[in-house]
């Protein structure tokens, strides 16, 4: 065990989550990583629609039967449609049902699942990329914040991990490094910055519980950091992608009408929309079918660290290893 506010919160052994991600969290990844130790994350929009079609309440029992240990799930917060929004709740409601006491909320106000969440002894974590955020998060009650750095996949943040520790290691809550831990001296850095734990993607992609097509692992290990550039043609928000040769044919800036409906204080939520209904579908085609589709792979600047594609648990104890014998030297 690794004690630190994170473990205690989460009730976990070892400082690392693995993240949620649409459309690579399969129910075998999130159990295999809280049963080695780590904390699992349920994104249900994976669980529900990409990886076997569950519902959800049969998705959280498949996971329960592959391990007792905690899960936490997702929780993408924005103000959207109210179909959205009330499918988000029912999730959240069942998620507590069913004994998840761990939410990572993003993209929004996180305070209804706050106040969900705190009724029964829950906590929330909420995914900031600046201290303006961080600062509203926890005006509405959030327990911790997780730093999505410079260096993550999907949608990171403008500041190096070294930035986000100096601009929010004072606000009193436990803070997790989000972005670029690729390998255990990743880990053991991240630690002895400050943080309290650390989020992985990339990482557990590469990964033989991972469910996505063997082209998506291969082009994580074949990619250095020069290859991950960032798009907005996927969800109309700079996304960190590994730059493929289908990525280098359709370019990464959006379209004139795209960008001028994204600037606009009342279109960027409809464009939003329309990029998020292409790019679910998009993610999760590439994801599943590799390059027989479009190369679109989410990856951070870890892929740098990742050279082999091995068991969640080989990985994880691997990054306990290290930082053990960090601890003791």
């Amino acid at each position: 065990m690794i004690e630190t506010p994170f473990t205690r919160d989460a009730g976990v052994e070892l400082p690392i989550i693995c993240g949620a991600m649409y459309p690579c969290s399969n129910p075998e990844l999130v159990a295999a990583a809280s049963e080695a130790g780590a904390l699992g994350i349920i994104q249900p929009l994976s669980l529900v629609y990409v990886h076997g079609h569950h519902d959800f309440v049969e998705g959280l029992a498949l996971m329960r039967r592959l391990t007792s240990k905690p899960l936490g799930m997702n929780v993408i917060v924005e103000r959207s449609q109210k179909l959205y929004r009330e499918r988000m709740e029912r999730w959240v409601d069942q998620a507590l049902e069913g004994g998840i006491r761990f939410f990572v909320t993003s993209l929004g106000n996180p305070k209804w699942v706050v106040d969900r969440a705190r009724a029964v002894g829950g906590v929330v974590y909420h995914d900031v990329t600046e201290r303006k955020w961080a600062l509203k998060a926890l005006e509405n009650g959030v327990h911790g914040l997780i730093g999505v750095n410079s260096r993550a996949g999907g949608h990171a943040g403008p500041k190096t991990p070294e930035q986000l520790v100096d601009e929010l290691g004072d606000l009193g809550v436990p803070l997790v490094c989000a972005g670029g831990i690729g390998d255990e001296r990743d880990f053991v850095r991240a630690l002895e910055l400050g943080y309290a734990a650390v989020q992985m993607g990339t990482r557990f992609i590469a990964t033989e519980e991972c469910r996505v097509h063997a082209d998506y692992k291969r082009a994580i290990l074949a990619a250095g950091e020069d290859d991950i550039v960032i798009t907005e043609k996927v969800t109309g928000v700079p996304l960190a992608i590994i730059r493929t040769p289908y990525i280098e044919k359709v370019g990464l800036k959006a379209g004139w009408l795209a960008r001028r409906m994204l600037k606009g204080r009342r279109t960027k939520h409809w464009m939003r929309l329309i990029y998020s209904l292409q790019s679910a579908w998009k993610l999760k085609k590439a994801s599943l079918k590799g390059s027989a589709y479009e190369e679109y792979y989410q990856a951070g600047k870890s892929v740098a660290g990742v050279s082999a594609i091995e068991p969640v648990r080989a990985v994880v104890e691997r990054f306990a290893r290290a930082a053990e014998r960090a601890t003791t030297a």
